[in-house]
């Protein structure tokens, strides 16, 4: 039973397939409403999209200040957001929503949403950005199996005085049921498999991508598969060994969502390390559930390529494999706007603005950063130069300094990844400058 909202990503420890290591209440609706339904090929899942309506004294929809949806019974979803039309509008404002456990009559307290996730992204004037599809969104929550919804939202005041600046056009919210699990997922906290026989990583054709093209000087290995050429002796002293990762298979992602064109970087230089945002009260089992959900609330609802980040890691430690592509690959993700380019997005999976991350997620993270940094020939441990596509901090075009392993707000404007995870970033750098053996 639960009285107050699950303020969580539901995050699993699931067994499934692995790439093992290797050296190298009131005034309810009676009727669910008419909602659309996006359902997966491959995955059960769905998506209700339910559009906003006009609350308060201001009834005219183009300056409406206060929207949202009224307390209503719905099919069954876990995880929710709020998108918008413009991919470049903001929403100045509140977000506030209450949930009610599927089965039960309790409704849970309020619960903000982040509403600023414009930060996180595809970098302006690529191919998933120009495609047309993207929306604006807030950050998703996971607010585990619920039936039952109320949301409101309130624009911020202008500055000028009491009035309040309009709200973004075409609010709906977004309901997503993640579908069923992969079998045989372990309890909480144990420890993860290590198989004997490797998986393949998933087959690569990159050369239709617009947004990758190989190095001059590449191999050609390199220029026709993506994938890392063998390391100059140079390189290779920032060799560490390979973690375990979950592929997309192990936690059920639906292949037929996503594009099926795949977008490369020319190199990895640099990890950004991120927060999910969405709260830390969460069983590791859930975690094929959740990546199935945030996958498609980027996808569908979001208008993203793929799932945004190219690895998630949950509290317990697991390692799962994000946006597809290879993950020895240079993926080219959508998580660092204006840095996607050369760099590795990390996902740990919870909120750390105020609630330090286990020490298993931080491990995993400096295991996961020293294997694919030095994959290539980078130093966990120092620094490297990034040129900015424009992220709001760092104009077009500068050459910015960085560490190698980096917190989402050193590239952008941003409380992610959160300061008592981005507090750890220094011990994470030094332990997996030791991976490296630095």
């Amino acid at each position: 039973m639960r009285a107050s909202l699950v303020t969580s990503i539901g995050v699993a420890c699931t067994a499934a397939l692995v790439l093992p290591l290797s050296p190298s209440g009131a005034n309810a609706a009676s009727q669910v409403p008419q909602a659309t339904q996006h359902t997966g090929s491959a995955v059960p899942g769905s998506t209700q999209s339910l559009p906003l309506r006009t609350v308060g004294s201001d009834r005219s929809s183009a300056g409406a200040t206060e929207q949202g949806v009224t307390r209503r019974d719905v099919s069954p979803f876990s995880l929710l957001g709020v998108v918008w039309d413009d991919a470049d509008a903001e929403l100045h404002g509140t977000v506030q929503v209450r949930t009610r456990a599927a089965g039960s009559p309790l409704w849970s307290d309020w619960q903000d949403l982040e509403t600023h996730n414009h930060e996180h992204g595809a970098d302006l004037g690529t191919t998933e950005r120009d495609s047309g599809h993207t929306r604006g969104s807030t950050a998703p929550l996971w607010v585990g199996g619920s039936d039952g919804v109320e949301l409101r939202v309130r624009a911020a005041e202008d500055g000028s005085g009491p009035t309040r600046a309009p709200l973004p056009q075409g609010l709906r919210l977004e309901l997503i049921d993640p579908g069923e699990d992969p079998q045989d997922a372990p309890d909480d906290g144990a420890e993860p498999r290590n198989d004997s026989e490797p998986v393949p990583d998933t087959a690569i054709s990159p050369q239709d991508s617009g947004d990758w093209a190989p190095p001059e000087d590449a191999p050609p290995t390199l220029a026709r598969a993506g994938t890392p050429a063998a390391l100059p002796d140079s390189a290779r002293s920032y060799a560490a060994p390979r973690p375990r990762i979950i592929t997309r298979n192990g936690w059920g992602a639906d292949e037929g969502l996503r594009e099926k064109r795949l977008g490369y970087s020319r190199t990895v230089k640099a990890a950004f390390v991120h927060h999910s945002a969405t709260g830390n009260n969460y069983s590791c089992k859930q975690a094929p559930s959740v990546l199935r959900s945030i996958y498609r609330y980027h996808v569908k609802s979001s208008g993203w390529r793929d799932f945004g980040y190219n690895f998630a890691v949950d509290k317990c430690g697991n390692i799962y494999e994000g946006r597809a592509g290879g993950v020895t690959r240079p993926v080219l993700g959508a998580h660092t706007l204006g840095f996607n380019t050369n760099s590795v997005g990390i996902a740990v999976l919870g909120t750390f603005s105020g609630t330090n991350p286990r020490a298993a997620a931080t491990t995993a993270v400096a295991k996961l950063a020293a294997w694919k940094l030095g994959l290539h020939g980078v130093d966990a441990r120092g620094k490297v130069t990034l040129t900015s596509a424009g992220s709001g901090k760092y104009g077009k075009g500068r050459k910015v300094r960085l560490n190698a392993i980096s917190g989402h707000r050193d590239g952008f404007s941003t409380d992610c990844p959160g300061s008592r995870l981005y507090g750890k970033l220094s011990a994470v750098r030094k332990s997996a400058g030791g991976y490296q053996r630095r």
